[in-house]
Parts: C-alpha cells; sequence; structure tokens
C-alpha cells in the first residue's frame, strides 16, 4: 500500500517521514508548509476532489494526517463543482467544533476509498510507553499530575484543548486554540503573587488526548521546544498520557530535561 502524509505545520510531519522506513507520499494544505520538508503536492480545501484525485494517481491508498493546522479561509470563487456540494457538510461540522471537523474529514477521506491510519500505527516509536524518562518525581508531581489530568479530561470533553499547567493543586493554565506555546509563555508571565512558592514544588505541564476525539488525527505532541518551553515558564517537569502523545525526538527531549533539571513522565492513564 501506498502511504501519503498529510501534512501541516510544524515538526511532527518530519519527525515522522524520519521515523519510516521509506518515504511517504506527502501533501501539504496550502498556507501550512511543514518544517524541514519539501511536499510532493499542496492543495486547498476549495479544491478536496480534485485532490483526491491525484492521491488516486499517484496510487495512494493510505493517508496519514501529521502537523497543525487552523481552519482556512475559503474562497468561493475557487470550488469545483463536486467539492462545491460539500459545503453544507464543512459547514455543520465546524460549527460544532474542531473534533466534529476533524471526524468529517476523516469520512470524507474513507468514502474516496482511502485508510485513515494514525500517525501512532504508522511509526510506533514516536509514542513512547509508560515510563519516568528524565528526573525524579515527587510525590507532590505525583498528586499534580492527577490533578491536571482531571481537568484536561473536563477540557477535552467540550472540545477545548489538550492540555493545562498544574501547581500544586493550583492550574496556572489551560490550552486553548492558541495552542501549547502560547500557554507556557502565560505561564512564564505571570506575576510572582499568583504562583505558589516554588520550594513547595514547581508544578508540571501535562498533555492528553481529547476523551472522545479519533486518535487516528490530532494527536498531541511534545518535542525539544516544548520541554525547554516548559523551563522558561519555571515548572519542574512535563506528563502525559502514556499511549496517547507522540514524542518528536525523546532524546533531545531527555537532553533538554536534564539540562534544566525536568521530569519527563509517561504516565499511566
Amino acid at each position: 500500500m501506498t502511504l501519503a502524509l498529510i501534512a501541516g505545520a510544524g515538526a511532527l510531519p518530519a519527525a515522522l517521514v524520519a521515523a519510516l522506513p521509506q518515504c511517504p507520499f506527502v501533501a501539504a494544505l496550502d498556507g501550512f508548509p511543514p518544517d524541514a520538508l519539501t511536499p510532493d503536492l499542496s492543495f486547498r480545501i476549495e479544491r478536496l476532489y480534485p485532490f483526491f484525485n491525484a492521491l488516486h494517481g499517484a496510487g495512494v491508498t493510505q493517508v496519514c494526517f501529521a502537523g497543525a493546522v487552523r481552519r482556512p479561509r475559503l474562497d468561493p470563487a475557487l470550488f469545483d463543482a463536486a467539492t462545491a456540494q460539500i459545503v453544507p457538510r464543512l459547514m455543520q461540522s465546524l460549527a460544532q467544533g474542531d473534533d466534529a471537523t476533524l471526524r468529517e474529514v476523516i469520512a470524507l477521506f474513507e468514502e474516496e476509498g482511502f485508510a485513515v491510519v494514525g500517525a501512532a500505527e504508522v511509526a510506533p516509536a514516536l509514542v513512547p510507553p509508560e515510563g519516568l524518562y528524565a528526573g525524579a518525581l515527587t510525590h507532590r508531581d505525583q498528586q499534580d499530575a492527577t490533578r491536571a489530568a482531571a481537568i484536561a479530561e473536563a477540557l477535552g470533553r467540550v472540545d477545548v484543548g489538550q492540555g493545562c499547567v498544574v501547581q500544586q493543586g493550583l492550574c496556572l493554565a489551560t490550552e486553548t486554540l492558541s495552542g501549547t506555546d502560547a500557554m507556557l509563555a502565560t505561564v512564564a508571565g505571570l506575576p510572582a503573587g499568583l504562583r505558589p512558592p516554588a520550594q513547595a514544588g514547581r508544578g508540571l505541564l501535562y498533555k492528553a488526548p481529547k476523551p472522545l476525539q479519533d486518535r487516528r488525527i490530532d494527536l498531541p505532541a511534545l518535542g525539544p521546544a516544548t520541554v525547554a518551553a516548559a523551563a522558561a515558564a519555571g515548572l519542574g517537569g512535563i506528563a502525559w498520557e502514556a499511549g496517547g502523545v507522540l514524542c518528536l525526538d525523546l532524546p533531545a527531549m531527555q537532553v533538554v530535561a536534564a539540562d534544566h533539571g525536568l521530569f519527563l513522565w509517561s504516565r499511566r492513564p
């Protein structure tokens, strides 16, 4: 079977390609180029069915989604006749939130005969199993992770985000549309009076998939830059749901964590 990577922005598409035994066909959504990767083809949502035809012409039978995208602005003048007919479906799913939109995207590809596979399925090495990968955990860290997991689950059930920051039981920030980097920057800028004293626990970033999401698309991801940003935010470490989060370069993450005295914990749900 020929695999196509439907790529968005960021480092994840290139990390996924590097983890595969052979290079897939790479297609990128126009306006969201992946880092360090040259796409074989760019496409627009307004011309989705010509894009499907191009994939069929390239012999593609499987697709895998990876990378960050925002909702693109659609140009009515660019729609082909077939794609124009599904605009009501797309608009209805967009109005219901990100999870509904992604499920609709998967459905459209499957209706065209493509098997949709998750990044964790095609590159399982990017999904570390349960374990402590850097540093050491305190009892306070474990309590904060339990609290953060409950918060992240509640956020995910209402389709808000995939992470939060907790310190000594207090939620310092939650992930929204702006993403993890913006959340950590917010924490870094909090006045000292709004944070507990670090001596009793520096807090952590927690990431997990949304409880109801289709895990074949939009799994949360971590990388070395995330570890550096967590350190800059004054946190003690990063915890994530084991089996549900992509680590783009775990060895590099471990190096950055060791340099800053952070723990990295793949935690059993």
